[in-house]
């Protein structure tokens, strides 16, 4: 017996030095990588000196749009412009600021904050979160805090910070493992990152790169906000009993039976507080205000000659409605974010109001300098034509490697999942990759719609494993109370099942949604592109 175990625990040792010895590699790697601002920084210098080799050799491609095509050479050849010439300098001396100001997902971001800010320092935010989770059952609550993860979203940091501690406090409570209830919320708040039922910030800002990205192509194409809702709702749901799946079946079972003994701290009896009397007023008060809001919005769309539809087909698709849904998304959550705020006492005048959206404002400092950077590279990519020029060559491979058909993002979901590993920020690896890419797959006949919630998918559901997740080391502390020797391996491994049960069931539900049922990602996204 005392051999069976010896060899057991050096099987077990071995093991997890094989695993601490990939994780300390993949920490490596990731290390290696400069901040995301330096990298932008370097990209676009890069692009210059790239552009200047290839513009001296004269360097193109043949053009695949057809003749007469918006933005095609009249010699059916796209060349690389080179920006080491005065021309080139005059060019990003003279368009430095405008590249800044103009980049969409700036401005869209910013606006879109400012009614979440409101929503989310007044406390409905938090309070919603709550009694959500408190009013669900025992047998559900496990998939409540997963879907309650994903809706938190909305409002970035929220879910980080007060559902992950919450979601173990919780667990600990239920006498299960407090660490299964952190890896449950874990899984909602980042490894279901792109579902939500409501559109958030994250839209906005990805659009508006995929829409810089698809006019190196097709100068007049649009992507709204609203382009991939459908399939995020759907992947609200599908994503919340995935993760309740994992959660109930591997995890807590692996997990075990907990001790508190391993807590790093004295635990104690774990209480949470269920919302106050005058929380569930304000609560109904901010619920009726939002369906009174609704019901106005409503009443611009929803008649056949709303004055929000589109002025010449009236339809829905392409109208005012769409293109201005940032400016709902800010109404919609500022307007019951005061209300709630108003009858809790959070709140009393517009003092309150303005010191929220100021407070959130003077955290977006990072985000602001990183679209800086992120703006030039962008500019200077479209300027030389390099994207355009690594798209057709990177579709004439997949054409000639028989990858043309909607089998093509199973690698593509695969790749953005394998760089998300080293590159955490959503919008800094798509505006990274979403000028090869979205470029490449419209060439070979998708929509840049579709490209984007393939996108999404990918960047979801390798941040729960990913040392390089901004928020990664504040789970790891908290995880740390419970069981004090915890490592970054253990988190990893406690997480992996759900970075590989999502990839896959996301994936099929991707490919069974769009190319099996032939159902739009969102209202009025097109699934092909025809040039």
């Amino acid at each position: 017996m005392a051999s069976k175990d010896a060899t057991r625990q050096s099987g077990s040792t071995e093991k997890n030095g094989w695993f601490n010895r990939f994780l300390a590699t993949v920490e490596w790697l990731g290390n290696l990588l400069p901040h995301p601002i330096t990298l932008f920084a370097m990209l676009a210098i890069f692009i210059v000196l790239l552009s200047g080799l290839l513009g001296y050799f004269d360097y193109g491609v043949l053009d695949p749009r057809p003749l007469g095509a918006a933005g095609r050479d009249p010699d059916g050849v796209i060349e690389v412009i080179s920006l080491m010439n005065a021309e080139g300098l005059q060019r990003i001396v003279t368009q430095l600021v405008t590249n800044f100001t103009g980049f969409a997902p700036l401005g869209t971001v910013l606006v879109a904050l400012l009614g979440v800010s409101v929503a989310e320092h007044s406390g409905l935010l938090s309070t919603a979160m709550r009694a959500l989770v408190m009013n669900a059952s025992k047998r559900a609550v496990t998939v409540t805090i997963v879907f309650a993860g994903i809706i938190s979203n909305t409002a970035s940091e929220l879910g980080y910070v007060v559902l992950i501690p919450l979601a173990a406090m919780i667990f600990h409570s239920l006498g299960r493992h407090p660490l299964a209830g952190l890896a449950a919320a874990f899984a909602g708040v980042s490894g279901g990152y792109s579902a939500n039922l409501l559109l958030g910030t994250v839209d906005p800002l990805l659009s508006g790169i995929t829409e810089a990205a698809s006019h190196m192509l097709d100068p007049d194409y649009v992507v709204g906000p609203e382009v991939n809702w459908y399939f995020m709702v759907i992947s609200t749901f599908a994503v919340a009993f995935m993760g309740a799946f994992v959660t109930e079946k591997i995890v807590e079972p692996r997990l075990g039976k907990y001790d508190p003994s391993e807590a790093s701290i004295e635990l104690g009896e774990q209480k949470m507080e269920a919302p106050t009397d005058q929380e569930r007023k304000a609560m109904r008060w901010a619920g009726l205000s939002f369906v009174l809001v609704c019901a106005v919005l409503a009443l611009t769309i929803v008649p056949e000659n709303g004055i929000l539809r589109h002025p010449e087909t009236g339809e829905v698709a392409g109208s005012p409605f769409l293109k201005g849904i940032v400016a709902f998304i800010f109404i919609t959550f500022a307007i019951p974010g005061f209300v709630y705020g108003r009858v809790a006492g959070t709140m009393r005048n517009d003092r309150d109001i303005i010191d929220a959206m100021a407070k959130s404002m003077g955290s977006m400092g990072l985000y602001i300098t990183l679209v800086f950077f992120a703006a030039q590279f962008v500019a200077f990519f479209k300027w030389t034509n390099l994207g355009t020029v690594l798209a057709v060559k990177g579709a004439t491979l997949l054409q000639t490697l028989g990858l043309d058909g909607p089998e093509v993002f199973i690698l593509f979901i695969i790749m953005c999942g394998i760089v998300n590993l080293s590159l955490g920020s959503a919008s800094a690896q798509w505006a990274v990759t979403a000028p090869i890419f979205v470029p490449m797959l419209m060439l070979i006949g998708f929509a840049p719609e579709v490209i984007q919630a393939a996108y999404r998918i990918g960047d979801s559901v390798t941040n729960v494993i990913s040392p390089m997740m901004s928020y990664f080391g504040l789970i790891l502390a908290i995880a740390a109370r419970y069981k004090k020797d915890l490592g970054m391996g253990t988190l990893i491994a406690t997480m992996l099942p759900y970075s590989m049960v999502f990839i896959v069931g996301w994936t099929i539900l991707f490919y069974t949604w769009v190319f099996l049922f032939g159902m739009p990602v969102g209202p009025g996204a097109a699934t092909y592109y025809n040039p």
